[in-house]
């Protein structure tokens, strides 16, 4: 039997807009929204907290697909999504958030937990709507057609509990608008075919918006077959295979990593831009090309981030665009420059051979299989993993790249294995980002996840600790006073931990966690100050 509810109409449309499950914690006020999804096949799952909630759909959303949907109740429910909504924002995510909240003319005369959800999210979604009555589906195809367009990102929609409740006189379906994928003018082509062909010394740089376009075929393609270097940022990494010879590696973060490629860019005649954001970088990519460089952009929608200029921007689907400017290429790079800056990379981030996060990293690397979707957290350790970790393809490492919020990595990677149950998944993050989400620790043992943790223990917020001595500040607010036994957490948790203190010790115990059916917990001490000179 249909259900002719509000709730029902946005459950059917947000399952023909490919929406399987949606993420969140429930209140009075959404009871019937998620009676409504589970009854057009979006199945809700419960989570711990409502910022964990976004981030299990950001990572199931990653390796399926699917379009991600979050659901809060009123007040301290949207309020608890904030971060995690304005993470979406920034990072390209097309998440659904369904709030629910009392009736107008209820709000005019009761003041318990209520206030103006969409004066609060306005700032860090692409739109927000509040769902009505006799338009529940209209509102619907809006909010899903501009969720998915352009640069993907969050759209929020109140729905008052009369209009979930309410049965509606509205047609059964409504067809969904999306944009089909497009090419710039031929005469733009042409120019910007003309000017590669003219390039001796081309460079590529790739990021978010060729990521989500799927064009990690297409980049890696015209790279392999012009004999361009690529360089991508954090967001971008696997669009060519890392273990290329013209790939070097994700940046955007790391000083170091700035220092032997920013020449590279400053001897490259041409920069190619296909999908890159630098919403991701660091301030030090801030006009990072000389005015004698020609620099050709291909993005999703016109840029007006004020980072960088272009001489040329070519709005389209990046792979579609790629394909359009295949030509007949020159000898390229007469050096050996971008290999010798492979190489130094390489060398710049093999850490010293005792132990430490590089070897860590580096071990972690060479026991997890080659698929494994791995996730970092915020902190100093992110940087260093995202330097030594390779992917083989786009999507199999995940982060917030550009909003950079802590208590991430966790629900990504849990997000992921639900998705993807025949990969393996492992979380990368620090004893504070932890301690931030343990509850969703809970979550992972209720939905039988075997996600692997490796949790570096330094007891300190490592990052900040850095730059506050790096200021030659006082040390404050940044060391833990005490340490928590973190195997004991995850027994406490159903999951099994262990401390680590070696190689040996980590190699043959991630090993182990693969062949669990519950989560493990690998608490690695590293020491203090563990980062110091290491990116």
């Amino acid at each position: 039997m249909i259900n002719r509810t509000g709730a029902g109409i946005i459950g059917r449309m947000l399952a023909d807009a490919g929406a399987t499950r949606a993420f969140g914690v429930p209140g009075g006020e959404v009871l019937a929204l998620i009676e409504g999804l589970g009854q057009a096949g979006v199945s809700f799952t419960l989570v711990r907290h409502e910022n964990a909630g976004g981030f299990f759909a950001e990572g199931h959303w990653h390796v399926t697909g699917d379009l991600p949907v979050l659901v809060a109740t009123l007040g301290p429910g949207v309020a608890n999504a904030v971060n995690v909504v304005a993470n979406a924002m920034q990072d390209r995510v097309p998440l659904i958030f369904l709030t629910g909240c009392v009736d107008a003319a209820e709000a005019e005369r009761y003041t318990h937990q209520v206030f103006d959800h969409q004066a609060l999210l306005r700032p860090v979604v692409k739109a927000s709507f509040r769902a009505v009555g006799g338009a529940v589906g209209a509102v619907m195809e809006k909010a899903i057609t501009i969720a998915r367009s352009g640069q993907p990102g969050p759209v929020h929609i109140d729905v008052p509990i009369s209009v979930a409740e309410g049965v509606s006189d509205e047609p059964s379906s409504r067809a969904l608008s999306f944009t089909p994928p497009f090419m710039p003018h031929h005469a733009d082509l042409d120019r910007v075919r003309k000017a590669l062909a003219g390039s001796v010394r081309p460079l590529m740089i790739a990021g978010v918006d060729a990521v989500n376009d799927g064009a990690g075929p297409a980049v890696a393609g015209f790279c392999r077959q012009h004999r361009i270097p690529l360089i991508t940022s954090y967001k971008g990494k696997g669009l060519m295979d890392e273990a290329d010879p013209l790939c070097l590696g994700g940046a955007g973060l790391s000083p170091r990593a700035d220092k032997i490629l920013m020449p590279l860019i400053a001897e490259a005649d041409l920069i190619l831009l296909a999908g890159y954001d630098p919403i991701e970088m660091r301030i030090g990519w801030r006009d990072p090309w000389g005015d004698d460089t020609r620099v050709i952009e291909i993005a999703p929608v016109p840029r007006i981030h004020g980072m960088h200029r272009a001489d040329e921007t070519l709005i389209g689907d990046v792979g579609m665009t790629l394909e359009a400017l295949h030509h007949d290429a020159p000898s390229r790079w007469p050096s050996e420059r971008p290999a010798q800056a492979r190489e130094i990379l390489a060398r710049a981030f093999a850490g010293p051979e005792g132990w430490g996060p590089h070897q860590v990293f580096r071990t972690l690397r060479e026991v997890m299989p080659p698929q494994t979707v791995v996730t970092a957290d915020s902190g100093a350790h992110r940087i260093l993993a995202s330097q030594i970790w390779t992917c083989p393809e786009p999507r199999l490492m995940l982060q917030s790249s550009a909003l950079c919020t802590m208590a991430c990595a966790l629900p990504l990677a849990a997000g992921a294995c639900l998705g993807r149950p025949d990969a393996p998944a492992l979380a990368i993050l620090g004893d504070g980002g932890l301690e931030m989400g343990a509850g969703d620790l809970a979550t992972l043992r209720d939905l039988k996840l075997p996600v692997v943790l490796a949790v570096l223990v330094d007891g300190s917020l490592s990052l900040i600790e850095m730059k506050q001595r790096a200021g030659q500040r006082p040390n404050l607010g940044v060391d833990f006073k005490g340490v928590t036994d973190y195997p004991a957490l995850a027994r406490a948790f159903g999951g099994h931990g262990v401390w680590i203190d070696d190689a040996s010790s980590l190699a043959a115990e991630a090993r182990a966690a693969l062949e669990r059916d519950c989560f493990t917990l690998l608490a690695i001490r590293i020491g203090s100050r563990a980062y110091d000179g290491a990116f």
